[in-house]
C-alpha cells in the first residue's frame, strides 16, 4: 500500500503544503477548488502512484458535513459498472467481448487527512484536528441508481462540518490501473492520454454534493481554481499538459518531472509518448490576444500539421469574434496514436483531434474535428456548465459553432470513402481515403444533424437531466437537436440577434455555472417573449415538426356549373385553356408534426411570377387561393428552411404536374460520376 510519507519518484510531502502554486494577480474565478498533484507513471506496469492536496472553500450558504470525490477510472473496474452498464445499451463498447485482463482500470485511495489551514485562507477548518485520519469513514456511493457494484463516488466524512466561508486542505495518496483506452483516456503501447484520472470533488451548491456516477452518456463538472502539478514519466519522453511548463528536471535515474501549472480552470489532463513530435505555432489576429500552439503530433501525420494549426486558428478567431477571447494564451493540440482511442475531446487549454495516413484535404478530417475541440475552450472551458446534467449547453452550443465556422472557412467538402479495411475492421474504417471530387457534400448543421436527430426525436424531453437519457439517444438530442434549434434561432431571428444571443451568456457566464434557465433568460431578453413558445416545444417537451404541400390545384377561374338567378341562371361548362386569362390556384398547406412554428408558403407561378403567404401554422391545416393570369408550377413551404428541425423536407414542395422523370435522371447522373470515380481509384492499383 501507498502512504503518504513514501510514494517513490515523488517530492517530498512537505512540498505539497506550500498552496497551489503560482496564482495570476487578477483571478478570472472564484478559485474554489485547488489542486497540487504529484503523480509518477510506472510505465512496465501500467500504474499512477499519486499524492495530492486539495484546497477547497465552502462558497456556499450551507455547511458540508463530508466531501464528495469522483473516482472516475473505476467506472471501467469491471463490467457491472454504472457505465459499462449503461454502455452496453448505447452498443458503444470500446472493445466488447474482445477486453483483456490488462485493459481494465482501478483508482484507490490509500489514505486521507485534513492538514492545518493556510495563513490567509479565509477559514480554520481542519485546524482544530490538524492531521485527522479521515481513510476510516470513507465508503462508496451510489446516489443516482444505487448500483452496489459502482465504485466512481468516494464519500468522505469530516470530523466537523466546513462552515460557509472556510476553507479546508485535504491531502491524498492514491494509486491507479490505466486502462486500454475508456472514454477516450488510457494507454495504447507507450502512448498515455490521461483524463479524469485523480480523486476529483464535486460542485457543493444548493446544500448537497453535485457528484454523481459516471455515467456512460455524459462527461463532467467540477469548480475552477488553481491547478499545480509534477508528473515524473521515464526519461526521453515528451509530455504535453493543461497549463504551461514551469519546471523540468530529473526525479531519479531515468525519470523526468515535468511540472505545469494553470489558473482558473476546472480540470486536468496531460500525456506522455516517446514518439510525439512537438510542433509550435502562433495565433495573431487583430482584436484578439495572441495564443501560442503547440502540436503534438504523430511522425506520420507531419504532413498534416499545418491543417491542424489552421484550424485551430479559425475556431480561436470566429469564436473570439462571435462569443468572446480566449484567455489563457496557450494551446496544446494532441494527435493521438493510431488505434488509441483517444481523439476529438475537450480539456482546459488542450484538447486532441484526430486524422489518418490517408487523409486528404477537402473531406473535412481533421479539420472539423479540431474546429469542434478547439471551440470547447469555449463552451465548456470558459462556460463551465454541469455536463452530467445539462450537456447541451456545451456540446450543443459547440456543434452549431463548429457547423459556422467549417462553413465560412472551408465551405462544401468533398465526398469521400474509404476503402481496404483490414479483416475484422468495419468496411468504412479502411485505410485508404478516395476524394469523389465531382460530388459535394455539405458540412452544414442540417446535413450533417438532421438525420442523427429522427431517430430519437421523441426518445427524451431536452430538459431531462443529461445522465437520465436514454443512453442510446442522448448523442442525438444532447448535439443534433440543439444545434438545429440554434440554426433555426439564426434563420427565424437572424444571425445579428443570435450572436448578441450567445455573446451575451457567454459574457455573462464566462468562469461561472450556468443552467438551462440561465441561457433561456438571455435567448428571452435578446429575442424577445416570442421565443418562449418555441422552447416550450424544442425543450420543455419532444414535439416534433412537418409541414406540408398536401394538395396543388390550377383551373379556370371562370368556374363550371350553375350560374346566376332565375332567367339569368345558365349552365357554364368549364372553358378550355386557350380562352381563359385567369386561373384560380389552390394550395392545401398541412401541419403533419405537433410542433407549431410560423412558416411561410412561396407560390411559383408558369409564367414567373411568385407569391408569398405567411402561415402562423397553428391549425391542422390550411387554403391558400390565388387567382392569376398563369398556372401555378410548384408551391414549397418554409423555402428558406428557417425551420431546421422539419423532419420530413421532401413533402415540403409539390408541383402541379409531376416530373417523374427529373429524380432518376438526376440520380443516375450523379451515380454515374460516383461509379467513373470509385474504377478510376481502383485502377491506380491495379
Amino acid at each position: 500500500m501507498a502512504t503518504l510519507a513514501g510514494l517513490p519518484g515523488l517530492i517530498g510531502s512537505a512540498a505539497l503544503c506550500g498552496g497551489a502554486g503560482p496564482a495570476a494577480a487578477q483571478p478570472l474565478s472564484e478559485r474554489i477548488a485547488s489542486y497540487r498533484i504529484e503523480v509518477r507513471l510506472d510505465h512496465p506496469v501500467r500504474t499512477l502512484a499519486g499524492r495530492q492536496v486539495l484546497t477547497w472553500r465552502n462558497a456556499g450558504e450551507t455547511a458540508a458535513a463530508e466531501l464528495r470525490f469522483h473516482l472516475y477510472w473505476n467506472a471501467w473496474r469491471n463490467d457491472r459498472s454504472t457505465w459499462m452498464l449503461e454502455d452496453r445499451i448505447r452498443g458503444r463498447s470500446d472493445r466488447g467481448e474482445e477486453i483483456a485482463a490488462g485493459d481494465w482500470s482501478w483508482i484507490e485511495v490509500d489514505e486521507a487527512r485534513l492538514l492545518p489551514s493556510e495563513t490567509g485562507s479565509g477559514g480554520a477548518a481542519g485546524a482544530d484536528r490538524p492531521g485527522a485520519d479521515l481513510a476510516p469513514g470513507m465508503r462508496f456511493d451510489a446516489p443516482d441508481d444505487g448500483n452496489p457494484e459502482d465504485r466512481t463516488v468516494l464519500v468522505v466524512p469530516l470530523p466537523r462540518p466546513i462552515e460557509p466561508g472556510e476553507t479546508a486542505r485535504v491531502e491524498m495518496a492514491w494509486r491507479a490501473k490505466v486502462p486500454r483506452t475508456f472514454a477516450r483516456t488510457g494507454f495504447r503501447g507507450d502512448f498515455y492520454f490521461l483524463a479524469h484520472w485523480f480523486p476529483k470533488l464535486g460542485v457543493w451548491e444548493d446544500g448537497a454534493w453535485n457528484c454523481h456516477q459516471y455515467h456512460s452518456a455524459t462527461e463532467y463538472y467540477s469548480d475552477y481554481g488553481v491547478y499545480d502539478v509534477s508528473m515524473t514519466v521515464p526519461e526521453g519522453w515528451v509530455v504535453g499538459a493543461t497549463g504551461r511548463e514551469v519546471e523540468r528536471r530529473e526525479a531519479a535515474p531515468g525519470e523526468t518531472l515535468h511540472r505545469y501549472v494553470q489558473e482558473d480552470i476546472h480540470a486536468f489532463t496531460w500525456t506522455t509518448s516517446p514518439d510525439y513530435l512537438d510542433l509550435r505555432d502562433r495565433f495573431d489576429a487583430e482584436g484578439l490576444p495572441p495564443v501560442d500552439l503547440r502540436l503534438l503530433l504523430q511522425p506520420e501525420h507531419l504532413d498534416q500539421a499545418d491543417r491542424h494549426f489552421h484550424a485551430t486558428k479559425a475556431a480561436l478567431a470566429h469564436y473570439g469574434r462571435w462569443f468572446g477571447p480566449y484567455p489563457y494564451g496557450h494551446l496544446t493540440i494532441v494527435d493521438p496514436a493510431y488505434g488509441a482511442g483517444a481523439g476529438g475531446m475537450e480539456y482546459p487549454t488542450l484538447f486532441t483531434s484526430g486524422t489518418r495516413i490517408s487523409n486528404p484535404f477537402g473531406a473535412g478530417s481533421p479539420e472539423s474535428v479540431t474546429i469542434h475541440e478547439a471551440g470547447h475552450q469555449f463552451w465548456y472551458g470558459i462556460v463551465g456548465n454541469n455536463e452530467f446534467e445539462h450537456a447541451w449547453i456545451d456540446e450543443g452550443l459547440n456543434t452549431y459553432s463548429t457547423g459556422r465556422v467549417f462553413d465560412l472557412v472551408y465551405g462544401d467538402r468533398i465526398f469521400s470513402k474509404r476503402y481496404f479495411a483490414p479483416p475484422g475492421i468495419d468496411a468504412d474504417d479502411g485505410f485508404y481515403r478516395h476524394l469523389f471530387r465531382d460530388v459535394r457534400d455539405s458540412w452544414s448543421v442540417p446535413a450533417e444533424r438532421l438525420n442523427r436527430y429522427r431517430r430519437s426525436a421523441t426518445a427524451d424531453v431536452e430538459a431531462t437531466p443529461t445522465w437520465r437519457y436514454f443512453p442510446a439517444s442522448a448523442s442525438d438530442i444532447t448535439y443534433s437537436k440543439t444545434a438545429l434549434w440554434l440554426m433555426t434561432l439564426e434563420r427565424w431571428l437572424g444571425w445579428d440577434a443570435l450572436q448578441r444571443i450567445l455573446s451575451t451568456f457567454f459574457e455573462r457566464w464566462r468562469f461561472k455555472h450556468p443552467g438551462p434557465e440561465d441561457f433561456l433568460a438571455v435567448a428571452r431578453e435578446v429575442g424577445g417573449p416570442e421565443v418562449d413558445p418555441f422552447f416550450d416545444q424544442v425543450f420543455f417537451a419532444d414535439a416534433t415538426f412537418d409541414y406540408a404541400i398536401e394538395s396543388v390545384a390550377s383551373f379556370p377561374a371562370a368556374g363550371e356549373g350553375w350560374f346566376g338567378d332565375g332567367a339569368e341562371r345558365a349552365y357554364r361548362p368549364l372553358a378550355g385553356e386557350a380562352g381563359d386569362t385567369v386561373y384560380r390556384t389552390e394550395v392545401v398547406v398541412r401541419r403533419e408534426g405537433e410542433g407549431v412554428f410560423p412558416v411561410e408558403v412561396l407560390l411559383v407561378f408558369e409564367d414567373g411570377e411568385t407569391v408569398r403567404r405567411a402561415w402562423e401554422g397553428r391549425e391542422r391545416w390550411t387554403l391558400l387561393v390565388e387567382e392569376r393570369p398563369a398556372k401555378l408550377e410548384y408551391a414549397v413551404v418554409d423555402p428558406e428552411r428557417v425551420l431546421i428541425l422539419d423532419l420530413d423536407y421532401t413533402n415540403n414542395s409539390r408541383r402541379l404536374d409531376s416530373k417523374a422523370t427529373f429524380p432518376a435522371v438526376k440520380w443516375a447522373a450523379r451515380w454515374l460520376v460516383w461509379l467513373q470515380d470509385l474504377l478510376l481509384a481502383f485502377g491506380t492499383f491495379a
